[in-house]
């Protein structure tokens, strides 16, 4: 079952048959967290992933995906709002649309990384780490470069 919300001329749905690839890698390739992320990766990432677009009319705008169980944990990613229509409060909405899913209700564990985005995830109860030396991660910030070399 779609999920949607109306605001105006904008849209939020959880309808992966919406997302404009085009746009989400467009944006995906450039960001700080993605940098020159293949087309390819960003589409395997949709299809594991409940995902939301904010569209205006039919244009798409901004995006956002959850990687979830949809039971006990999510890992909220690729949050973005296109520079042309960032300071409307979309960031905002879009992230009330997100919090609201019924697929991610009574989860245990919701998190994210940002390193700049803080004050638009604090108001959704999302905090520093209470516990920081229980997390690990293997992390391979150049795995893109390495992909393309092979």
């Amino acid at each position: 079952m779609t999920c949607e919300a109306r605001q105006g001329p904008f849209l939020v749905s959880d309808d992966r048959a919406r997302l404009d690839l085009g746009v989400i890698h467009g944006f995906l390739r450039t960001a700080y967290w993605s940098m020159d992320v293949p087309e390819d990766v960003v589409k395997r990432a949709i299809e594991g992933s409940l995902c939301f677009g904010l569209f205006e009319h039919d244009r798409q705008v901004g995006f956002a995906r959850a990687i979830t169980d949809r039971a006990t944990y999510a890992y909220l990613a690729d949050v973005f709002v296109l520079p042309s229509h960032r300071g409307r409060g979309l960031a905002r909405w879009l992230m009330e649309c997100v919090m609201a899913h019924p697929d991610l209700q009574g989860l245990r564990r919701f998190s994210l990384v940002t390193r700049d985005a803080h004050a638009l995830y604090r108001p959704f109860g999302f905090e520093a780490l209470s516990q920081p030396d229980r997390y690990m991660e293997r992390f391979a910030p150049d795995v893109y470069a390495r992909q393309e070399a092979s």
